[in-house]
């Protein structure tokens, strides 16, 4: 799961990262394990939900004109770019009606979509992205290209290991759309404010990575 340092893209090539790189390497048999419960879980909760994203799929499709999936380039492990699957929960072509974040009672939100949302099924196709090693359980958020670009040194030690559906960051930031809702320039604000603010508690993460803390990040994002 942890690849070869020596091998990994220049802008990752910083002493900020390599100190992240050996706290993980000393780590490397839990990060095995962690990836054997990424492959276990995902494909038996596929299997299982199945019917539950067939019946989703439909109503997405009857719902509002355009493809089930909403499918994004974002940025995992090694900085590989990979497309992160959703069920679709915003009207046709969004992506061309305003900014990449999304904002509180954004009107390009589909009727279906909100309920998505609110729920977070929309991320249910997410365990396509964990079963394949994209994605992880846990992990970092995966971000777009133009976000990634204004990483830090430190925060490029986010893509040392794969992306995740959850992690303390996006329960702590669970609420970003209510506070980029009244921002001149949403997408100023979250790579001036939002972003590093989530990065500290994703550093955090590395620093404090176990299959405990994995667990207890995935019980409070189920009771939250």
């Amino acid at each position: 799961m942890l690849f070869d340092y020596d091998k990994a893209p220049s802008p990752m090539k910083n002493e900020s990262v390599k100190v992240y790189y050996e706290m993980l390497r000393e780590k490397r048999d839990a990060l095995r394990v962690k990836r054997g419960i990424d492959i276990l879980v995902s494909l038996l909760m596929i299997v299982m939900l199945m019917p539950l994203l067939i019946l989703i799929a439909i109503t997405v499709k009857l719902d509002s004109k355009g493809p089930v999936l909403f499918k994004q380039e974002r940025i995992t492990r090694g900085m590989k770019k990979f497309r992160i699957l959703k069920f679709r929960t915003m009207v046709d072509g969004a992506a061309m009606l305003g900014p990449a974040v999304t904002l509180k009672d954004d009107k390009r939100i589909t009727k279906v979509g909100s309920f998505l949302r609110k729920t977070r099924i929309d991320e249910l196709p997410q365990l396509f992205n964990v079963l394949i090693g994209d994605m992880s359980f846990v992990g970092t958020r995966p971000e777009v290209e133009k976000y990634v670009n204004h990483y830090s040194e430190d925060m490029m030690a986010t893509l040392l290991l794969p992306a995740g559906i959850t992690s303390m960051a996006s329960i702590e930031f669970r609420n970003e759309a209510e506070r980029l809702k009244n921002a001149e320039n949403s997408d100023r604000v979250y790579i001036e404010e939002i972003l590093p603010a989530k990065m500290v508690l994703n550093l955090e993460y590395l620093r404090d990575f176990s299959l405990k803390l994995d667990f207890r990040i995935l019980f409070k994002t189920i009771t939250k």
